[in-house]
């Protein structure tokens, strides 16, 4: 006696009645199109992140120099972009400061927008990382006779680095998809390519549920990502 598939047939019946709805083959046959978004979209917050966390570097440490002229002007950085929506800078300097010197383009615009944005961000998550290290660990490099630069370098900034790491994934996912907004300078991530498709095929519902769908995948792998590591810190 054999037993029917029922679920195998469920699977077929319920594919060709998907197949039916416009909606659902826009989606299939673009495929590729959102794919080739979510690959543009991570490539510029994997750029702007990794040069944000230079920038930001850089930031933290005038910020906390005692040099009043350096922390000053760190801490106008800081509070202009943290200050002011993401949306308003990249016009800013997509439209009308990097003109002034040359053709950025949409792309470089975006990223030199989110990086300084990021470099802000980045700068007081790693100004809390550098506090929170024992400020004996300084006076024990110290005693060494270190100067304070190799202290920093040597002894204070590993350390720093196991407790920023958790809310510097945190911030990669932040911004990864705060990108969406440069869809207004037509950047071709996911976000616009997403508005594009339904532009010409007018089917909202499907479009940007598959556009969810792929922030979705990212975000949520690369939050994993972060656990994993948290965790393996932890043990270290």
């Amino acid at each position: 006696m054999s037993i029917t598939p029922y679920p195998m047939i469920f699977g077929i019946v319920l594919w060709d009645r998907l197949q039916e709805i416009n909606g659902f083959k826009v989606v299939t046959s673009n495929w590729l199109n959102f794919v080739e978004g979510g690959l543009l979209t991570l490539e510029i917050t994997t750029l702007s992140v990794f040069f944000g966390m230079i920038l930001g570097l850089i930031i933290a440490l005038m910020k906390m120099s005692r040099f009043r002229p350096l922390s000053m002007i760190a801490v106008l950085y800081i509070d202009f972009f943290r200050g002011t929506p993401l949306l308003v800078q990249i016009m800013l300097f997509y439209f009308g400061i990097l003109p002034i010197f040359f053709d950025a383009g949409p792309f470089l615009s975006g990223v030199i927008a989110c990086s300084l944005n990021s470099a802000a961000y980045v700068a007081e998550i790693v100004r809390a990382g550098i506090q929170a290290v024992d400020r004996g660990q300084m006076e024990a490099a110290r005693s060494l006779g270190m100067s304070g630069s190799q202290a920093m370098r040597y002894v204070i900034l590993p350390q720093a680095y196991k407790i920023v790491i958790p809310p510097m994934i945190n911030e990669f996912v932040m911004l990864l998809k705060d990108t969406s907004l440069l869809s207004v300078i037509a950047v071709m991530e996911l976000a616009h390519r997403g508005k594009l498709l339904y532009s010409t095929t007018y089917e909202p519902a499907w479009v940007w549920g598959a556009v969810c769908v792929v922030y979705y995948i990212m975000t949520k792998t690369i939050s994993m990502l972060g656990d994993w590591v948290e965790r393996r810190l932890a043990t270290e």
